[in-house]
């Protein structure tokens, strides 16, 4: 598994999805599918996107710090 940074190419929004699927081996589409499906579903789906698009660094900034 590689580490969670948010990529700088195939990104539609902030990359959240784009990095978990990278992370997790599976192609960004279906990440997002399961985001949207998730949002049917009660819970704070859209407070974690965002927490996670501000504590998940950027793939350029990821490779600076190391």
């Amino acid at each position: 598994m590689s580490r969670l940074a948010r990529p700088t190419d195939g990104r539609m929004m902030g990359g959240v999805c784009a990095a978990l699927a990278r992370r997790f081996g599976t192609s960004s589409t279906t990440m997002r599918v399961i985001f949207l499906l998730s949002c049917l579903l009660p819970g704070p789906q859209f407070l974690l996107y965002i927490a996670l698009w501000i504590l998940v660094p950027s793939e350029d900034k990821a490779r600076t710090a190391w």
